[in-house]
Formats: C-alpha cells, sequence, structure tokens
C-alpha cells in the first residue's frame, strides 16, 4: 500500500507569505511581513487626539491653568508624549518604559519627525515607573491603556499609585483609564476592520485568551489580519489582573489622593450602544456590558 505525502503545510504557507511580501512591497500594502506592529497597535488602539484633549480640558479645569509637563508611564512608543509636545511650544514631556525595541520604534517615527524645537521638548527614556528619577515634578502623570493593571496585587498596586503622587508637581494630577464590565470577564475575541487609506487596511483582533475570576488574573492578546490572508498572531501578549473600579478609587485614596474622580462617557443620541466621546465626573455609571472611563486622582 502506497502513501501520497501530503504538501507541508507550514512550507506552504512559508511560499504564500513570502509571495504576499514581494506584492506588499510593491505596492506599499499592509501584509505580515511588512507591517510594523507598533504602528499597527497605535492605528487599532490609540487615539492621543483625543486623549490629549480630556487631559488638557480636566487638568485647566482643575487647576484654573494650562498643564505644561507631562509623563506618560508605559509610554511604548511616546506616542502621546509626541502629542503632548505638538500642542503648545510650552509643553514638555517624559515617556518611561522597561521596553527598549519599543522606545527605539517611537524614537524613530514620533520624536525625530518633530521639529527641532519640539524635539528637544520630549526625551523617552528605559525606565521603572517606580523610579522616575528626574521624570518627576510633572504637572500630569498618565497610565493609560490599562497598562498599570501589570500590578496583579493590592500592594504593588498601592506602592505604584503612591510613587506617582510622590513625584507628581505641587498641583499636579494623575489620570488613568479603566475597562470594565461583565464582557471584561469573557473569554472572547472581537475582530474591527482599520482603514487607514488605500494599502493601509487590516483587520484588528482583540482576543481574551484566559480569565480566571477567583484571582482576578486574565491574559490578553492582539492578532493583525490583511486583506492578503497573511496574519501576525500574538503581535501583544498581555498578563494582567482585572481590576474593578472601586477597587482603584479605593487604591488610590490609601495611597493618599483626597480627590479620585470617574469621568464616565456619555450615550450617542443617535445610538445608545454608541458612546458620544464626552467624558464628564459622576459617581452613578450604567450597567453597560463593556465601558471604559477615565479616572482622575489628585490632593
Amino acid at each position: 500500500m502506497s502513501v501520497t505525502a501530503m504538501p507541508n503545510k507550514s512550507s506552504r504557507q512559508q511560499k504564500l507569505d513570502e509571495k504576499a511580501a514581494k506584492k506588499a512591497a510593491l505596492s506599499g500594502a499592509f501584509s505580515a511581513s511588512t507591517a510594523n506592529i507598533h504602528e499597527l497597535y497605535q492605528l487599532s488602539v490609540q487615539n492621543v487626539e483625543a486623549e490629549i484633549d480630556f487631559v488638557d480640558e480636566t487638568f485647566e479645569q482643575i487647576r484654573g491653568r494650562k498643564a505644561i509637563t507631562l509623563r506618560e508611564d508605559f509610554c511604548g512608543t511616546g506616542n502621546t508624549s509626541a502629542e503632548w509636545v505638538r500642542r503648545r511650544p510650552t509643553n514638555t514631556a517624559v515617556g518611561l518604559d522597561l521596553d527598549q525595541p519599543t522606545l527605539d520604534f517611537g524614537h524613530e517615527t514620533h520624536v525625530a519627525q518633530l521639529d527641532a524645537d519640539a524635539e528637544k521638548r520630549i526625551s523617552l527614556i528605559h525606565r521603572d515607573v517606580l523610579a522616575p528619577g528626574d521624570a518627576s515634578g510633572s504637572d500630569c502623570v498618565l497610565a493609560m491603556n490599562f497598562s498599570y493593571w501589570l500590578f496583579k496585587t493590592r500592594e504593588d498596586l498601592r506602592n505604584y499609585f503612591s510613587a506617582v503622587r510622590e513625584s507628581l508637581g505641587a498641583d499636579g494630577v494623575f489620570f488613568l483609564d479603566h475597562y470594565g464590565g461583565s464582557e471584561a470577564m469573557l473569554e472572547a475575541k472581537e475582530a474591527k476592520k482599520i482603514d487607514d487609506g488605500p494599502g493601509r487596511v487590516f483587520t484588528y483582533v482583540w482576543e481574551q485568551k484566559h480569565f480566571n475570576p477567583i484571582t482576578g488574573e486574565m491574559e490578553c492578546r492582539i492578532h493583525f489580519k490583511f486583506p492578503d490572508k497573511t496574519k501576525i498572531k500574538n503581535a501583544f501578549v498581555y498578563n494582567w489582573r482585572l481590576w474593578s473600579m472601586p477597587e482603584i478609587r479605593e487604591l488610590l485614596n490609601e495611597a493618599g489622593f483626597a480627590n479620585v474622580v470617574v469621568y464616565w462617557e456619555g450615550d450617542d443620541e443617535d445610538d445608545e450602544e454608541e458612546g458620544n466621546g464626552v467624558y464628564e465626573p459622576t459617581l452613578e455609571g450604567a450597567a453597560d456590558p463593556a465601558f471604559i472611563s477615565y479616572i482622575v486622582a489628585y490632593d
């Protein structure tokens, strides 16, 4: 009895990927072998313009003046810091992160693209957020994209919050974002098509791979798919603790912050399931299955 060998799937896929890469290189289109995961992340996850709008306006409402100095913790590529220094010629920004390759990408794609004056007003530093060093005394400290969830115990998270409070300026304000709702505890995938112009089209896939309801620990992943059938699996993998809003508010108070205010997004008048992008301070939120809000802490 003779057996016909099946083609090696990985080898076949490799040839298909190579063909797709050559085509993508010629056309400039996104493909698994040509796209940069940090650029894809920025296009699918971040909206630094809206984020800085919120920080800028909220700080002025609280303190009665414009903020000048900003520190971006877990800054990644420093995309938010770059947006901050573009806003006003007086603004300065420092970004802290422990991943040097990501910081290098940020230097190349953000810092180096600023004009000469703005480039002098931004620094991306390879440093632990618990030891900010000369990156202290800021008007604003940001911990966005749920990055602080890497602290998995109450003690560790409280210590981080305390370190932030100690390193803020005299009238500084701490800004965080938060993700919650019943869907945050599901093991599920959600796909979203991103269209950034001709050839710059891809699908962003958010996967909540695992959740332990006893410890609150969760594993989340980001994948990218492209029109030429190529994909980047596990582009980003996060091992976090899902912190509830009450826990975070309590820990911020325990860390010494006198004021901890939640800013909740309003509903779109035409679609109640969508937000309107306007965040207002409140003590009562809707029991939505999924929501993203801001938390603002200050003395």
